[in-house]
Formats: C-alpha cells, structure tokens, sequence
C-alpha cells in the first residue's frame, strides 16, 4: 500500500508541475474592447527661441549691463520643472524648494544605492536623494538668468546656479559637483 501512495503523489505532484509553466502556447489578440494603455505626451517645450533683449546703456567703460531675467511661469500647483541645455539635468522648483535629477558622478550612497537626485529648500537645508521625478514637462533653458517662483536660475555650460531670492540660500548643480552656500 505503501508504494502506491509515493506514485500517487508523484503523479499528483507531477500533474500540480505541469500546470505551472512560465509560458503559454498561442498569440496575444486584442479585441475592439480591450482597454489601451494611457498615452501621455513626453514632449518638452524649449525656451530657446529668441527673446528680445532690452535696451541697454553703455558707460564710457564699455561695460554693458547684464540680460534681465526670463520669468518662468509656474504650473497650476505653483511648480516650474526645467532641463539643462545639455539634457542632463531635470529640476523641479517651487517657492519653498528645488529638487535636481542628473547622473551625478561623485553623489553619496543613500541606502546601498548612489544617489541621483539633490534638494535645497529656501532656508538653505541641502539633502541627497534616490528617485525619480518621472515624465514632468520640464522647460529646457539655455544658459542664461531665469526668474522662477522666487528663485534666481543661472544656467552656464559649467552648470547651475539657484538662488533663493528672499533668503540668498542657493546651491550650484552640475553632473560633476553640487555645492550649496
């Protein structure tokens, strides 16, 4: 009796197994009501269009006073989302902080894993972080001073400055260092 109970558990066991398989036989068809994935734009308007500059005086020196800044419009809950020219870094700002998304190349480790993102807010407390700020409609900026929410943004091809306009707090971003003041 013995001996028949292990070949009825190995032929049950072996009937559980084959219904187990990782695939199935047959193709994929859709019907007209199948539901479809959402389809969400990815494109990014630029700001590098020609902006008009204003005029300008010149002392006996020579020296010529610097572009005004492009004043960045915040979304309705009051964020403006940026790309660096270079594409390498995405940032997120509102009046109380600004968050950077880049592949920074000396970040600290934040939990076994290297951190990719930094943020400042207003009163100059800097922290590292891993995440992602996903599809944003980031603006892409030129190099150049911006206006955003209450925050100074000067873009150059060494990388970015944000300044906090009431507290003078800020932090330069780019790929190879970020420093806060």
């Amino acid at each position: 009796m013995g001996s028949r109970r292990v070949i009825a558990y190995a032929l049950a066991a072996g009937m559980l197994l084959a219904g187990c398989q990782s695939s199935t036989q047959g193709t994929p068809v859709t019907s007209p009501q199948a539901p479809t994935e959402p389809s969400f734009p990815t494109a990014r308007p630029s700001t590098s269009r020609p902006v008009p500059s204003p005029t300008t005086t010149t002392t006996p020196s020579t020296s010529v006073s610097p572009p005004a800044a492009q004043v960045l419009p915040p979304d309705d809950s009051g964020y403006v989302f940026i790309q660096t020219k270079s594409g390498q870094t995405r940032c997120q700002i509102d009046a109380q902080s600004v968050g950077c998304e880049a592949p920074f190349t000396n970040s600290p480790m934040q939990g076994g894993v290297r951190a990719n993102g930094v943020t400042l807010s207003a009163d100059g407390t800097m922290a590292w972080i891993v995440g992602n700020l996903g599809d944003i409609p980031a603006v892409t900026i030129d190099y150049r001073t911006y206006d955003a929410v209450g925050w100074t943004i000067a873009a150059t091809s060494e990388g970015t400055r944000f300044t906090n306009q009431r507290t003078n707090h800020g932090m330069f971003v780019s790929v190879e260092r970020v420093e806060s003041y």
